[in-house]
């Protein structure tokens, strides 16, 4: 016997570019893959450390909240900077979209292609 899952997608994110759903419900997680400055189409957006972030950040509430989820119910974010340089910044925008609520999160260098940013989610319902 297997549990069920379920498969989200909105018009309001970006859409998978891959062999990967955007985000999926098990039980009571939402699961969220990585997020960039992405609009819904799959164009990259291009910008400042803060914009990426926001916007990335904006993409994964939009996946959440077709779940019946938010960001104030995060977990666990994992995020990926094309500099670790830019921590700082990254850190300042990160915190500005979350406010005092602030999930479990771990922040490593990637080599990321187009972006700065990269962001996934485990949230609750």
């Amino acid at each position: 016997m297997s549990d069920p899952f379920t498969r989200i997608e909105t018009p309001n994110a970006a859409t998978a570019t891959g062999g990967y759903a955007p985000a999926l419900v098990w039980r009571d997680l939402v699961f969220v893959s990585g997020q960039g400055s992405i609009d819904s189409a799959g164009t990259t957006i291009p910008g400042t450390i803060e914009e990426e972030t926001e916007r990335t950040l904006r993409n994964i509430q939009e996946l959440l909240r077709a779940a019946g989820s938010d960001l104030d119910r995060v977990l666990k974010c994992t995020c990926y900077l094309a500099d670790i340089a830019d921590f700082d910044r990254f850190d300042a925008a990160y915190r500005a979209v979350f406010g005092s609520h602030l999930p479990a999160r771990s922040t490593v260098q990637a080599g990321l292609d187009g972006i700065k940013v990269e962001i996934d989610a485990i949230a609750a319902l």
